[in-house]
């Protein structure tokens, strides 16, 4: 702020109307009072710069008095907004989806209000004090900082971290104060600080209608109110404390507005600036350690999905995103999900971790992990299991780790909230996490921040986390996309270790058919929401069926011919070949299906 115009003038305003709150009332508290009978409602002069008012009190000297009541007073009412706004912008988190929804409205019903106009109805309703002035213009700023509030929360609550806390059993409250408020504290306190501006003059505002501050106290507005009455034969009266109420609202303004440039007011405040905030050491869960996951027997699988459908609403209409999908994981069993772009793998994923929210709807004939059926136990006992016994490794860590937090309490939290772990013990096996994911140093590591770290640290970090306990299943969503080759190499073998070290299973999804056949033992492949193929991945050279032939086709190898174009795929031509390569047992629908027979030759019309 200091390095920009704006910014030094901004903090010399605010600093010089700090300064006169501080010390007028010390220097001229009392000089401001004395009454003179014999130079009543004097013109400025030598001896009285501003004048006097009707008892021949000196007006610039009450002028600076009145600083401290006039900014605390503005003060008050900002946090009374604050306070009110943050009740009413967290309350959708907190109370669910159909009283959040009614606070939302009501929330825009009263932004659309003026403030002013608010204030003043409030105002004659608590009467006229200083006291209902501050609660009048703190109720009527609330609306704003609470839709400023909820739109921050809004973009928050989407991120991965998020969601990842709140499978792992992490309470609303908990992940309100530990996950959200650290990541919007910067805009808010922002809009907060421009917002007392407004806040001091509409203060200035009430007292000059008398509805404010009242004698034998004053303030700019009160001696505003008394200074217009004479303002044809003495204007600086009211023109004085009207130019500090000017120059107090510009310091608040100006320093939020600066403010708000040097942090970005967007995601650059919560990845900047927001990552150096050191947070409170969170207490170790005094919980016992959650329950163990029901055994099973060697021949069960870890992952049992029969005819899963997940459908959303639409405009005309429900639209299935998932259409019944059927499959399992055995133990010990890397399978692969492979598809274009949209055509529901991370959907399926999403459904089995049990992350899809409202109004999406997961249906399944079967829907079991280690024995339990996902869709009828209890909220409870199913976060206890997919915290402890499922791990999910998102497409993206850097939305998945919270940026305002260390990396080390981060992965820490995991064994505290579920295995009731001490704080120095979770720390300690984060950074054996760490270790074991090949990051150096990790004792170092896990007192940085996720910004420190690069792409491929934070994707086998994102892996670390998901292995803190001991899971049955790790479900990679896409964990390679965006990573270079080196790292892409990594990645996988990590994840074979994992598997060999630890007997997990892996339910890794990818776009990417080559890397699936390198890491895989099966492979599921996935069009329009249906297994359209299901095949061992040492078997795809010889896939029967026209889209997974056309996937394999687009992936560009050492002898792709450099004089033709790159192959692509052609969803039409695909849907045609696969109707009639699988016409005999397709029925009426004509869909792809994983048992067609041998493919014509229109299958190669599906690669151009």
């Amino acid at each position: 702020m200091l390095r920009s115009p704006l910014g030094a003038t901004a903090l010399a305003l605010l600093a010089l109307v700090v300064v006169t709150a501080v010390l007028a009332p010390l220097l001229w508290g009392e000089q401001a009072n004395v009454k003179d009978t014999g130079d009543l409602l004097a013109g400025p002069s030598a001896e009285h710069p501003v004048g006097t008012d009707n008892l021949g009190r000196d007006l610039l000297l009450r002028t600076l008095v009145a600083t401290r009541l006039s900014v605390a007073l503005a003060l008050l009412a900002t946090a009374v907004a604050v306070t009110a706004g943050l009740v009413l912008g967290v309350a959708p988190l907190l109370l669910g989806r159909v009283l959040g929804r009614a606070v939302t409205w009501f929330t825009g019903i009263a932004v659309a209000f003026p403030g002013l106009l608010l204030a003043l109805f409030f105002a004659a309703i608590f009467g006229s004090t200083a006291t209902a002035a501050v609660f009048a213009i703190g109720l009527a700023g609330a609306p704003s900082f609470a839709r400023l509030c909820q739109n921050l929360i809004a973009g928050i609550e989407a991120r991965d971290f998020i969601s990842a806390a709140r499978v792992g059993g992490v309470g609303r409250l908990r992940v309100l104060f530990r996950h959200v408020l650290p990541n919007i504290g910067e805009p808010l306190i922002v809009n907060a600080t421009v917002g007392a501006g407004g806040a001091l003059l509409a203060f200035a505002g009430l007292s000059f209608l008398g509805l404010g501050v009242q004698p034998p106290e004053y303030d700019w507005g009160r001696l505003m109110m008394d200074g217009v009455r004479g303002i044809y034969t003495n204007p600086l009266a009211a023109l004085a404390p009207g130019l500090a109420v000017v120059i107090a609202g510009l310091a608040f303004n100006l320093t939020g507005e600066s403010a708000a440039r040097s942090l970005g007011m967007g995601d650059d405040v919560l990845l900047g600036a927001g990552v150096r905030r050191r947070l409170r050491t969170p207490r170790a869960s005094t919980r016992g350690p959650a329950a163990a996951a029901a055994p099973i027997s060697d021949g069960d699988p870890v992952l049992e999905v029969s005819d899963l459908r997940v459908e959303f609403p639409g405009a005309t209409g429900p639209v299935h995103a998932v259409r019944g999908v059927s499959f399992t994981v055995e133990q010990g069993e890397i399978v692969g999900i492979v598809g274009a772009s949209g055509s529901g793998k991370s959907m399926t994923a999403l459904a089995v971790a049990r992350l899809i929210e409202e109004p999406g709807r997961v249906e399944a004939s079967a829907l079991r992990f280690l024995g339990t059926d996902l869709l009828t136990t209890g909220k409870a006992r199913l976060r206890r299991l997919l915290g402890t016994s499922m791990a999910m490794v998102f497409q993206d860590p850097m939305s998945s780790f919270n940026p305002t937090m260390r990396m080390g309490e981060q992965l820490a939290e995991v064994a505290t909230e579920h295995a009731g772990a001490s704080h120095r013990d979770a720390l300690a096996r984060a950074a054996d996490r760490l270790a074991a994911v090949r990051i150096t140093h990790p004792k170092r590591r896990v007192r940085q921040y996720p910004y420190e770290f690069s792409g491929g640290m934070r994707q086998r970090a994102m892996i670390g986390m998901g292995i803190m306990l001991t899971p049955r299943l790790i479900i990679a969503d896409e964990p390679t996309t965006a990573l270079d080759v080196t790292v892409q190499s990594q990645v996988l073998d990590l994840l074979r270790a994992i598997r060999d070290e630890n007997g997990a299973s892996v339910l890794f999804i990818s776009h990417d058919i080559s890397v699936v056949a390198e890491l895989c033992d099966r492979v599921l492949v996935m069009y329009a929401g249906e297994i359209v193929e299901e095949l061992p991945a040492s078997d795809l050279s010889s896939a029967r069926h026209p889209y997974t032939r056309a996937l394999l086709s687009a992936v560009p190898h050492m002898g792709t011919a450099l004089d033709r174009p790159l192959a692509t795929l052609d969803v039409d031509s695909l849907a045609a070949a696969g109707k009639n390569a699988g016409e005999s047992d397709a029925g009426a629908s004509g869909a792809p299906r994983t048992d067609a027979k041998e493919p014509s030759d229109q299958a190669e019309a599906g690669v151009r």
